[in-house]
């Protein structure tokens, strides 16, 4: 090592990481602040002024703080637990390690909240002037406790930008393959250029300096049309009145041009240099990953295997749609459109075989693919409505249509059911009236097995037909549901059935052994809990929506739920779903088998305490769910 680089070195270990902690002890404190939440993200220069003004303060277990405790400010914890309860000595939340709380902050919000010490507990104390400084000086400092958990879940979604394929530069889809000729070259020669070339127009350029363009509509028009003579000149046809486009443009306002000036080609400027054209056909490719793209083609396919061909790269297109910043909502309307468009087609393709119905008919589709939340790896969830009036001589088109339809699903990548909940199953490809008998059995004798079913079939959509026979079941399912407590209690029982993976102290529950070993399923622990207990009051409040989302809007406008609850649930919702997604997405990447199960540990801390608050939001709904539907559960 060279005398500079040893006096660097140096240099760079006596740099304190702190400035202006002049103590051990208070270095300890800034190290271990610094890695809980929201204090991670403060510069020093905000970070060593607070941890110079800190008490560390010993209280033992039954301590408890509430709106009488003098020393107000914000509390962390160092070891030991808290507990919180309200005024009704309801449990708010248990806070350990690394957590922080303050009193007059969480009465402001709920009202009397009373902080209990479980656990003998070393706490660090931020004076309250200190702390209001801090909120005062730091904007996302102040965020974080400017409202209760769902809203920094809420503004966890908010921060994802907009994707829009037509919204990237145009620099990113151009050619930069250029053919430049003279303006002395002959029409001929130019035009065997571009053919050897293979590219639909040259740049006409003389000392550096670009004259014209000329395209093959330029041929076409000014040359082959004119009856020009194979010596012309270059200059007598090409466009000389040159419009380009810088290479920031969007795509959408460089489509927008060429489509109001009625252009082919448009060069583009990068730094004031031409450095590439775009012609229209760059434009349409450029939209193929867009997913509306993708729909309508699928719309066009002749076969299975092309339908097959079409949707091969899904996983790596949802990876971009993820990057480009598009929720986890939004991703799974999209993948749901996609098979939607896939079904319809494989019916289309069967009636071109099958010819026409005999009878009116409905394909539907239930479970996430009803909802319209459906995510890679979906398997089929699917049934068959039939009009009453069918004769049993009638019946087999409909089997063979199902056989066709399932089976192309299958093929493209849905594989069946393990359940056998298909229509190609008998028993799910029925007449109406069968149907609605089946409905009131299940009502009549909520086994095991029919709550089981409710979950999937009680959400259901028409694909595809007649809609009026999917409306006509869902209407039989309503009053079924809505006037019968012991059912609903059955449902609620299956609701609390998967509990959030929260233990004491808000530490994650992850499995012991096995493949799965320390990770939690987010799909099983968290999108399902949401998805049945909101299910359970769309049910019993016979709304007819089907979509989370939107059955959570119709039970606030209701009444039914609280605005404030209806929005923890879609919050906590949402989150759980995007981490899913961008977990997926990496595994993707990675070449990784698609799974929903993630170890807590790889999540950075912000997003373990957004989780621990989604987690949290969904236990206080399932409390919820017990309270309301207990008299029926005996």
């Amino acid at each position: 090592m060279s005398a500079e680089q040893t006096a660097t070195a140096q240099s760079e270990n006596s740099r304190e990481p702190f400035p202006g902690l002049d103590t051990p002890e208070l270095v300890t404190i800034a190290e271990f602040i610094r890695q809980t939440l929201p204090f991670n993200d403060l510069a020093a220069e905000l970070l060593c002024p607070v941890v110079a003004k800190i008490l560390v303060q010993y209280h033992c277990k039954g301590e408890s703080f509430d709106a009488t405790t003098e020393a107000r400010g914000l509390r962390i914890l160092r070891s030991g637990a808290v507990e919180l309860r309200d005024s009704d000595n309801k449990l708010l939340d248990r806070l350990g390690e690394g957590e922080n709380f303050h009193i007059a902050g969480l009465n402001a919000e709920r009202g009397e909240v009373i902080a209990t010490v479980i656990e003998d507990a070393l706490i660090y104390f931020v004076p309250d002037d200190v702390y209001r400084s801090l909120r005062e000086q730091d904007r996302h400092f102040d965020r974080y406790f400017s409202g209760q958990r769902n809203r920094r879940l809420r503004r966890a979604a908010r921060y994802q930008p907009e994707p829009n394929t037509m919204m990237q530069e145009v620099r990113t889809v151009m050619s930069t393959d250029l053919l430049t000729v003279k303006p002395g070259d002959t029409v001929q020669s130019v035009a065997q250029a571009m053919s050897a070339r293979r590219v639909s127009s040259a740049f006409v350029v003389e000392n550096d300096q670009l004259l014209g363009i000329v395209t093959d509509r330029d041929l076409r028009v000014r040359f082959v049309a004119a009856g020009l003579p194979p010596d012309t000149l270059v200059s007598e046809v090409m466009t000389a009145d040159i419009v380009s486009v810088d290479g920031s443009a969007t795509l959408f306002a460089t489509t927008l041009l060429m489509t109001q000036r009625r252009f082919h080609h448009l060069p583009v400027k990068i730094n004031g240099e031409t450095r590439g054209i775009v012609t229209t056909s760059d434009l349409i490719l450029a939209k193929q990953d867009d997913p509306v793209y993708l729909v309508q083609h699928i719309s066009r396919q002749q076969d299975v295997n092309s339908i097959k061909e079409l949707v091969s790269g899904m996983a790596n297109l949802m990876v971009q749609w993820v990057n480009a910043g598009m929720r986890a909502q939004q991703v799974s309307q999209v993948l749901t459109a996609i098979s939607d468009a896939i079904t319809v087609r494989l019916i289309q393709l069967a009636e071109e075989q099958l010819g026409p119905a005999p009878v009116s008919w409905c394909w539907t589709g239930f479970g996430s693919q009803a909802r319209g939340e459906q995510l890679l790896g979906a398997d089929q969830d699917n049934g068959l409505v039939i009009a009453d009036e069918v004769t049993p001589e009638q019946l087999p088109w409909f089997a063979q249509l199902a056989d066709f339809v399932c089976d192309g699903l299958d093929e493209v990548g849905y594989v069946y059911c393990p359940g056998g909940i298909m229509a190609k199953t008998d028993e799910w490809r029925q007449p109406l009236s069968i149907w609605q008998e089946t409905v009131r059995k299940w009502a009549r004798s909520p086994t095991p097995d029919a709550v089981m079913r409710v979950s999937i079939f009680f959400d259901i959509r028409c694909i595809y037909g007649d809609c009026k026979l999917a409306e006509a079941l869902q209407e039989t399912m309503l009053d079924q549901t809505s006037r019968n407590s012991i059912f609903l209690a059955a449902l609620a029982a299956n609701a609390l059935d998967s509990k959030p993976p929260l233990g004491i102290f808000r530490r994650f529950v992850v499995d012991r052994d096995g493949e799965h070993r320390s990770e939690l399923d987010l799909k099983k622990r968290g999108v399902l809990p949401v998805t049945e207990i909101v299910r359970l009051h769309a049910l019993a409040h016979k709304i007819r929506a089907v979509n989370t989302d939107e059955r959570l809007k119709a039970l606030a406008a209701g009444k039914h739920l609280t605005i404030a609850g209806s929005r923890n649930l879609a919050d906590a919702l949402h989150f759980v779903q995007q981490l899913r997604i961008k977990h997926q997405c990496d595994q993707i990447v990675k070449g990784e088998k698609v799974s929903n199960f993630l170890n807590p540990r790889d999540l950075p801390k912000m997003a373990k305490e957004q989780l621990r608050d989604a987690f949290t939001i969904i236990d206080e709904a399932q409390s919820s769910v017990r309270q309301t539907y207990r008299a029926g559960m005996g």
